[in-house]
This record gives C-alpha cells, sequence and structure tokens, in this order.
C-alpha cells in the first residue's frame, strides 16, 4: 500500500488510519494513527513520553503544552496527523544527558515546582517565550505565562525563574 494510504485496523474494522512519519526531540518515528488522534495521545501512548499531561483536553490549562516547530502548543488541541513534517519538542528532549536545558535550571534554582503536573508545559512555554523576547519585562512574561494555569499557586517561582533567565542573558 502506497505511503500516508489509509489502512484498516483490523478483520471488519472501517477505522481508517494512516502511517505518519514525526520527528520528536529529533528521533524519527513511523505511527499508523487514526487520523482523528490528537497530537497529546500519540506523544503519551504511541510514543511513550509522558512529560506532556492531560489535564482539561479542552486547551485551557496549558498542561500539555509542547513545541511545535519551536512555537508553544496545547497539544490535545493539535490532530497528529496536522503535525507531519514539524519539529516537535516535548519536556523529555530540552536535558542533554545528565545537564538540564537552562530553562529547567531556573526552575530548580528558583524552586519553581510544587506538584510538578504542569511543570512541562511552564517550561516549554518559558522556553518558547525567551526565544521570541530574552529579556521580558515583568508584564511581558505574565503575559507570555498567562495560558499555563498552575494549580498549586507556584507562579511568583515561575516568574522569578523567568526574571533570573532574562537577567542572565542581559
Amino acid at each position: 500500500m502506497p505511503d500516508g494510504m489509509p489502512t484498516t485496523t483490523g478483520a471488519g474494522s472501517r477505522t481508517p488510519r494512516r502511517r505518519l512519519h514525526f520527528t520528536v526531540n529529533d528521533v524519527a518515528y513511523d505511527l499508523d494513527l487514526e487520523p482523528r488522534r490528537t497530537l497529546l495521545d500519540a506523544l503519551r501512548d504511541d510514543i511513550g513520553l509522558t512529560g506532556a499531561k492531560p489535564g482539561c483536553n479542552m486547551g485551557n490549562c496549558g498542561a500539555c503544552t509542547i513545541l511545535l516547530d519551536g512555537e508553544p502548543v496545547y497539544s490535545c488541541l493539535v490532530l497528529a496527523v496536522d503535525c507531519e513534517g514539524q519539529a516537535i519538542t516535548t519536556i523529555e528532549g530540552l536535558a542533554h544527558g545528565d545537564v538540564l536545558d537552562p530553562v529547567q535550571q531556573a526552575f530548580v534554582e528558583q524552586d519553581a515546582l510544587q506538584c510538578g503536573f504542569c511543570t512541562p508545559g511552564q517550561i516549554l512555554a518559558m522556553k518558547a517565550l525567551l526565544a521570541r523576547n530574552p529579556h521580558p519585562n515583568d508584564e511581558e512574561l505574565e503575559r507570555g505565562m498567562a495560558g499555563n494555569l498552575c494549580r498549586c499557586g507556584a507562579y511568583p517561582k515561575i516568574l522569578a525563574a523567568g526574571r533570573a533567565l532574562a537577567a542572565r542573558t542581559s
């Protein structure tokens, strides 16, 4: 069967599937997925990367934030089929061995995590914000992080991590 053509999932099944090619954290993946499968489900269930969290599944909380071609997106709202050929970065792709990404390190140094559920999405949102604006002021930090909720209330420390990163690159 030609690449990218719909397939079926078994005897008598009518659920169409497509062969998709992904690059996640610089690793290539080939998956047979239903066109309706979200990127969040593909990352967690098909690839085994569980850093992006299923929170609200409505794009309200940001727990599932990943980077798609460097831009933060809620992976619960994106269909996996729409991500073919794009670079996907999850929290698992930031550290290099035992060396944390500077944003991860700033979160540790500023104790910008409590339960940790929202932390991967917060870190990726902060990484994208600092890539666009390496020197955000407080208002820009707050606006840039507004789409990621923390139920524990670690916002002051999350913003402190952003301030520390902005000061390092000044």
